[in-house]
Formats: C-alpha cells, structure tokens, sequence
C-alpha cells in the first residue's frame, strides 16, 4: 500500500468519526479537532502523491 492511500483511508475515517461525534454526541469541540486531523491527513496525501510524481518525471 501506498502512503498516499494509506493517508487518503486515514482521512477518510477520521472524517466518519467527526461526524459520528457530531450527530450522536454533539460534541462540537472534538469534531473540530479530528475533522481538522482528517484534513491534515487528506493533504498530506496529495503532498505525497505530488512527490511521487516529481519522483518518476526526474
């Protein structure tokens, strides 16, 4: 598995958890906090996936 995919499905679950804190807690300060972690996780993603294409044009 790739770093990007595994950040991409990390991102992902973290923003499935953000929301299940959201509708059944209603916890707003911790949906913040993971739905920013899942944001973090879906750009560290890209910035691996733009390395990797730097990598095969070079």
């Amino acid at each position: 598995m790739n770093v990007s995919v595994a950040f991409k499905i990390l991102s992902i679950v973290l923003i499935a958890v953000a929301f299940y804190f959201l509708f059944y807690r209603n916890d707003r300060e911790t949906v913040f906090i993971i739905a920013v972690l899942g944001a973090v996780a879906f750009f560290l993603s890209i910035r691996f996936e733009i390395r990797e294409r730097q990598k095969e044009q070079n």
